[in-house]
């Protein structure tokens, strides 16, 4: 009976893990405090509760499904020798099926219990994950991340077009900010982790165009980050909260990219890449918090 037990919660951590939660965290992050800007206040409880149980599961199914289809590169690189599917925990057709079912739950939740137009954004965001980012460019292009970002912006508009039934320009420029944050976020890693990316033969940029370059363009890609955040204080009639903390966070991931293209030393480089990494994330929670904040606390321009 122990046995049971234990393999049954050894199962139900597999399939948490496929889901990536350390991702959809992320994502969520973005969700919420567009929501709060979309209602110019705390919108209902209960319309928060099912936007992110939506989105949780349609992040999930999509990134299980990208562990189903990159088991076979998995199994080569070091960061994620440790997947289900690598070590045998589930069987692909499990992990599909599960993926699939998330997904499918994922669509009709959000339809039910917030509207269309976010059940139809949230599959879209799907379908550009697996099929555009994973199935195609992934193992072919530089760009792969670049184009794939689409998929992880997607819970911008999901969040705004939950409380309004549409999508608006503030909305876009939240898009736009987390489409341009992605390639420099990840690239990051793929710095730090370029091994593992050359032995399973992923053409990300630092294995194909060298370190400089990359880190080159992360530095344009975090300018059209800090402009972008920027933009959004006129356009969506920000306080001085969204503000000062778009200029400061802007001014930090832009300088951190810049200080990785002067690194020549790859101990250093490596030891910075994955620093940079770890603060884009904080750059994003920052960014996003004080969207929410801004809008709560009502600190306005006037």
């Amino acid at each position: 009976m122990l046995l049971t037990a234990d393999t049954t919660r050894s199962q139900a951590r597999a399939y948490i893990a496929l889901t990536k939660p350390r991702i959809i965290e992320l994502l969520l992050v973005s969700t919420v405090p567009t929501m709060v800007l979309a209602q110019r206040g705390l919108p209902d409880l209960w319309l928060i509760v099912a936007t992110v149980i939506g989105g949780t599961m349609s992040a999930g199914g999509a990134n299980a499904i990208n562990m189903y289809v990159d088991r076979d590169i998995d199994a080569l690189m070091e960061r994620t020798k440790n997947r289900p599917l690598v070590t045998g925990e589930l069987q692909p057709r499990q992990a599909l099926i599960f993926a699939i079912a998330l997904e499918t739950v994922s669509f009709f939740w959000l339809w039910g219990f917030v509207n269309l137009l976010s059940g139809i954004l949230a599959v879209g965001a799907c379908c550009f994950y697996v099929f555009i980012y994973t199935l195609w460019l992934k193992r072919t292009s530089t760009q792969n991340i670049v184009i794939g970002g689409a998929a992880g912006a997607a819970p911008v508009l999901i969040g705004w077009s939950a409380v309004t039934n549409t999508v608006a320009w503030p909305a876009i420029l939240l898009f736009g900010v987390v489409f341009f944050w992605t390639p420099p976020h990840f690239w990051a890693l793929a710095i730090r982790y370029e091994s593992d990316y050359a032995a399973a033969k992923v053409p990300m940029m630092p294995v194909v165009e060298g370190h400089r370059s990359t880190a080159i363009q992360m530095f344009v890609y975090s300018l059209a980050v800090w402009a972008l955040s920027l933009a959004l204080w006129p356009v969506a009639d920000m306080g001085w909260i969204y503000l000062g903390s778009a200029v400061v966070v802007g001014a930090m991931f832009s300088g951190g990219a810049l200080d990785l293209i002067r690194e020549t030393d790859n101990a250093r480089l490596d030891s910075k890449a994955i620093r940079y990494f770890g603060f884009s994330i904080t750059h994003l929670t920052v960014l996003f918090a004080a969207v929410a904040i801004d809008q709560l606390v009502g600190w306005g321009v006037g």
